[in-house]
């Protein structure tokens, strides 16, 4: 009984590290813009000129809005409510998962057809493929790598597959890779893949690590939107 105890104690707080972890990240980011564009519509609003800081204001607020949208639904996720999802274009969320990585590394896409869309929670969906992403260009790091995410559908579904050209995944994690704290380097938190799987199955769908040439391949499967 004790060990099971202990178990789901580790559970939660992996759960918890997750969580805060991911909503750490995302605010910081939008923590960023708010603190730059305050800092724009003072020195405008000093001067006197009030249009001139209108679309920093309204960037601050929009920003603030997305801040508890974040807030929202990583707890949502957290509490294993039911994703608010949507159709959306694959092709808009690929570019969503890339803000901070397209100096990075080298994006190259197969979407079939160009129009392809899933049901899917844009936000966290989108930070589903930001993890991905962001453990290819890590792994590869100093080297930019090449990263393909090849969209389609199969048997219903909607599968896609990120690849890239880097050093793939060491044989003695490749098991535990979706795991909580299992770090695949030095300074990772271990946290990523872990939020990545539990993104996949809060929309019904799974993520796993497949068999590839060369690199590492992760496929993500998603019910169909019909």
């Amino acid at each position: 009984m004790g060990s099971h105890g202990e178990a789901d104690g580790r559970e939660g707080l992996a759960l918890v590290g997750e969580i805060a972890a991911e909503a750490a990240h995302e605010l910081r980011n939008v923590l960023q813009v708010i603190a730059s564009s305050a800092f724009v519509a003072g020195r405008e609003l000093g001067r006197g000129d009030g249009p001139a800081a209108a679309p920093h204001v309204a960037k601050i607020e929009r920003n603030a809005r997305l801040a508890h949208a974040i807030v929202d639904d990583l707890m949502a996720l957290a509490r294993g409510e039911t994703l608010r999802c949507e159709p959306a274009g694959l092709i808009g969320v690929l570019e969503d998962a890339r803000t901070d990585l397209r100096e990075a590394a080298r994006f190259v896409d197969r979407i079939e057809p160009p129009d392809l869309r899933a049901r899917v929670h844009p936000m966290l969906f989108a930070r589903l493929l930001h993890a991905l992403y962001e453990n290819a260009v890590q792994a590869s790091a100093p080297r930019a790598p090449e990263i393909t995410t090849y969209a389609r559908t199969e048997g219903g579904r909607v599968v896609v597959d990120v690849s890239d050209d880097g050093p793939g995944v060491p044989a003695e994690i490749a098991p535990r890779v979706f795991e909580p704290l299992v770090r695949m380097r030095a300074g990772g938190t271990g946290l990523g893949l872990a939020l990545a799987r539990r993104v996949a199955h809060a929309h019904g769908g799974s993520i796993a690590l497949v068999a590839s040439a060369g690199g590492a391949t992760f496929r993500v499967e998603l019910p169909a939107t019909g």
